[in-house]
């Protein structure tokens, strides 16, 4: 079983207001975002709420969605990475990591990276666009407790660099794989980009 965490718990300092309650696609960002998860292949979807996680939880509604709370969402990204894979269910066999400020990611590509996986048999999955590797990451559940206990000092760079020969990268024209919202302007240039697309 493959199941999906979201990190949805950062403080959103450079946005100035909480990114992933915004509007965005007749929705929220982390409420689209769950949306393509669920409407993918994965098992289930556990969302890790820490800054304002109320309003985070409102915004997520009645999805069919695990929400588990970093106490320690302060510390940084890699503390929401660590408490959503102490919270999977038994029986999970790899795990689709997605950024809870990444809402161009669709569906279609999860479900491309979750049979890049079992085809090539990699540990690793990651989407690459224009030769740069971008996000949602997927990885093995065997690799959990060296997530746990390493990495402080590069985050999940360091998984990749640590495996090289048990990555894939999935090539992918979708460049959303290698933006989020961190400032007003990246906001501004999703909208633009829904405008665009005709999916306001």
């Amino acid at each position: 079983m493959i199941h999906s965490v979201v990190l949805a718990a950062g403080l959103s300092s450079r946005m100035g207001s909480q990114k992933v309650v915004l509007p965005y696609g007749g929705s929220t960002v982390v409420g689209h975002i769950a949306d393509e998860l669920l409407a993918g292949a994965v098992d289930s979807v556990l969302v890790v709420v820490g800054h304002e996680a109320e309003r985070v939880r409102e915004a997520l509604g009645d999805r069919r969605v695990t929400v588990v709370e970093n106490p320690d969402y302060r510390a940084g990204m890699l503390s929401s990475v660590r408490c959503g894979l102490r919270a999977l269910p038994d029986g999970c066999e790899a795990v689709l990591l997605a950024l809870g400020d990444q809402p161009a990611v669709t569906s279609e590509l999860v479900d491309e990276m979750i049979r890049s996986h079992a085809a090539t048999g990699k540990g690793i999955v990651v989407p690459v666009c224009g030769g740069k590797r971008g996000h949602p990451l997927l990885f093995a559940i065997r690799y959990r407790d060296e997530v746990l206990w390493r990495f402080d000092d590069v985050g999940l760079r360091g998984l990749l660099r640590a495996h090289p020969g048990d990555v894939f990268e999935l090539t992918t024209p979708n460049s959303a794989i290698l933006s989020d919202l961190d400032r007003p302007e990246d906001y501004d240039r999703a909208l633009a980009q829904l405008e665009c697309e005709g999916r306001e």
